[in-house]
């Protein structure tokens, strides 16, 4: 199989001329090889980047629960009420700034982009946990230890259990990774 990342693509090329990559031909084929090596690399880039971007919000609100456990009693594991309650303190975390933005606003003006950008989050947060919001099972004493003991990154959530509460404290598992389930 051919090599495909562009370093490799680009030594193959100097490697057959000599060491001469300045003379290639726009349309010649090691040009186009070295276009669809660098297209290649962007695009895993690209995609990486718009992979990590989408896991930042389930971070943030696993980092947030993991902060609100600190300050509940060690207990080893809640009840879907205090559950449903640290997911309601997660859901108004933005509600002192939104009121900053609103009062600096001159009347009449329309809302900064953070102000919308804010709103428009809440509003989706709030729609998930009608439907059942997405954290960490809290009611599972192995989850807890370990969501103590979390160092912030993406892999070690696999090992812990999830679930999805609703606004009624009704609580379903939830598959790994999020959006699974």
């Amino acid at each position: 199989m051919p090599s495909k990342s562009l370093h490799k693509v680009h030594k193959q090329i100097s490697k057959k001329r000599g060491g001469r990559l300045t003379a290639l031909h726009q349309n010649s084929r090691d040009a186009q090889r070295l276009q669809r090596a660098s297209a290649r690399d962007a695009k895993i880039v690209r995609v990486k980047a718009e992979k990590e971007k989408g896991f930042q919000s389930h971070l943030q609100r696993t980092a947030y629960i993991q902060k609100c456990l600190g300050q509940l009693p060690s207990a080893p594991s809640l009840e879907p009420t205090h559950i449903l309650d640290v997911v309601r303190a997660y859901l108004s975390r933005n509600d002192a700034e939104l009121e900053e933005l609103a009062a600096s606003r001159r009347q009449g003006r329309p809302p900064s982009n953070r102000e919308t950008q804010l709103r428009h989050q809440k509003v989706l947060e709030e729609k998930e946990l009608t439907s059942g919001f997405w954290a960490p099972d809290l009611q599972d004493a192995e989850t807890v230890e370990k969501l103590r003991g979390w160092n912030g990154e993406w892999v070690p959530l696999g090992q812990m259990k999830f679930l999805r509460i609703d606004g009624d404290g009704k609580v379903k598992e939830a598959a790994w990774p999020p959006g699974k389930g």
